[in-house]
């Protein structure tokens, strides 16, 4: 004898109907999130790597910080260098057309220029600290403020700056010294700006003491853009250095997303299809309890 059981076929339906719908709400939630969880505890055994692989990158989004500051800084010396590198250059160059035809009209004008321009640069300031003073950060590091100040000046009372360089921990094992003082560089270079000071003023021609003037500011001037030119090159070694670390910064990043992409991110496409079969199966669910809930003894009399 066929016996019709209604109510317990409907039950069972029901259940498989809500765990269809819970699996496709689920999936419905990855593709809004893009995660497969929402909370720590839904990632089960990858919850440990996925905080550890968060507090690495914690650390290393810090150090980034840094060494995109100490880049920056880099890069103010390098202006500043390359700067003054191209003032004396150019106002040697100008000397060196005085002693080939003894002509210094408009010399004067130049070196007070080149004076002022040379100041400027070494008294470069980042957000208000004088990067070329050391730790003596509330002093502008060039005392003289015109190129009649240098008369009978010392050249190494000429720096308000001490010889402490400004460090960074650009990595785990890395911390880096980096800096150029005032005096390091500048030294030569006052001392070129005062013979020429203590010459003039120049007009027209230049008498036999200002050829020779010039003549020995033009040595001094070398021995200047030495020193700029060799603290220039170690601030492009550290430019490089930063680089370096940076790029390799970048990879360890990118892995540590990876890492945490793997256990966190929800892989799209299969939740595309797992929505895509769940609508299907819901359908068809409703289709078929509607059916057997319609059912009854007289269907079968």
């Amino acid at each position: 004898m066929n016996r019709v059981a209604t109510l317990p076929i409907q039950y069972t339906m029901s259940n498989s109907i809500q765990n269809t719908q819970a699996k496709l709400a689920n999936s419905l939630d990855q593709m809004n999130t893009q995660k497969k969880a929402n909370s720590y505890a839904e990632l089960g055994l990858d919850t440990t790597r996925v905080l550890s692989a968060r507090n690495m990158l914690a650390r290393q989004a810090a150090q980034d910080t840094v060494t995109s500051q100490v880049g920056t800084t880099l890069d103010y010396y390098n202006t500043s260098l390359t700067a003054v590198d191209g003032d004396m250059s150019d106002l040697r160059k100008a000397m060196l057309d005085v002693v080939g035809s003894g002509d210094t009209y408009g010399l004067q004008t130049t070196i007070e220029q080149t004076f002022a321009s040379v100041r400027t640069a070494l008294n470069t300031t980042v957000a208000g600290q004088p990067i070329f003073a050391g730790s003596m950060t509330g002093s502008t590091p060039v005392k003289p403020a015109t190129l009649q100040d240098t008369i009978g000046l010392d050249p190494n009372d000429a720096f308000n700056n001490d010889q402490v360089k400004l460090s960074a921990q650009v990595s785990n094992d890395n911390t880096m010294q980096y800096g150029v003082v005032a005096s390091d560089v500048g030294k030569n270079i006052i001392a070129a700006f005062r013979t020429l000071a203590e010459a003039g003023p120049f007009g027209e021609k230049a008498t036999d003491a200002q050829m020779d003037a010039v003549k020995t500011a033009m040595k001094q001037i070398e021995d200047g853009l030495a020193d700029v030119r060799t603290a220039n090159a170690n601030n492009g070694r550290l430019q490089a250095e930063v680089d370096t670390v940076t790029a390799r910064g970048e990879d360890r990043t990118k892995m540590l997303k990876t890492v945490i992409g793997k256990a966190e991110d929800a892989d799209l496409g299969q939740v595309a299809l797992d929505i895509t079969n769940g609508q299907t199966m819901l359908s068809a669910s409703y289709s078929v309890f509607a059916k057997i809930a319609n059912l009854s003894l007289a269907n079968y009399l």
